[in-house]
């Protein structure tokens, strides 16, 4: 249990880590305006134009960095710092989200998948974090079994997430390069950011698979008694 709760520790200062270098890099590019003047919003209409993507609505979301793209209803949401903004952050972070649109309209392979699997996920999401509770104060094997379970269907949740993510910052670079939008010290300050938002990625699917390594030697231990 001891070495459960170093494990737990560690991962969480890790994340903790890299979240708070994410949210510093945002500011540190949100004080830096882009030359071409556009905001966030215009940034994102621009490259879904380019795309010929004439099927998917930018809008204006709620809270901090809650910028995503929604396959099921075609809308790129824009918190409304990267929305409004005219910075290098707010293009990097739409052009980003713009980068999954592209990925749906070519139907990429990953994004495809990580959609397909996503209810099962949620599903999952749900239960393991009081099946983790349950299988950690006894030794029960079927409970630790569906535990296990579990956390294999969201740590490969988590490392299908990770192509996806990559790729999108990929195709956002490359266009904001070719575009004009960003070149210079202001595409390499985008390419800095994106890199730290792909980071929390890496993160999250690290702590995953560490903690669906340790359920499956705990369970091994627990089946020799």
């Amino acid at each position: 249990m001891m070495f459960y709760y170093v494990l737990v520790g560690g991962l969480s200062l890790v994340g903790m880590f890299v979240s708070g270098r994410l949210k510093s890099k945002f500011a540190h590019y949100s004080q830096f305006g882009l030359r071409a003047n556009l905001t966030g919003s215009e940034v994102a209409e621009r490259m879904l134009r380019h795309y010929g993507i004439n099927d998917v609505k930018v809008t204006m979301g709620q809270g901090f960095l809650s910028d995503h793209y929604n396959p099921l209803n075609k809308t790129v949401n824009l918190s409304p710092d990267v929305f409004q903004g005219n910075s290098i952050s707010a293009a990097a972070v739409a052009a980003h989200e713009c980068g999954h649109a592209v990925q749906h309209a070519n139907a990429y392979a990953w994004l495809t998948l990580r959609s397909a699997v996503v209810p099962v996920v949620n599903i999952a999401a749900q239960a393991q974090q009081w099946l983790l509770v349950i299988a950690l104060m006894g030794s029960f094997q079927p409970l630790i079994l569906i535990t296990i379970a579990a956390f294999a269907i969201t740590t490969t949740f988590a490392l299908i997430t990770l192509p996806v993510e990559f790729d999108a910052s990929r195709r956002a670079l490359v266009w904001l390069e070719e575009s004009g939008t960003a070149r210079g010290e202001e595409h390499e300050g985008a390419k800095d950011a994106l890199k730290w938002a792909a980071m929390t990625y890496v993160s999250a699917a690290l702590s995953s698979l560490v903690m669906l390594v340790y359920l499956v030697l705990r369970y091994m231990g627990s089946s020799r008694n």
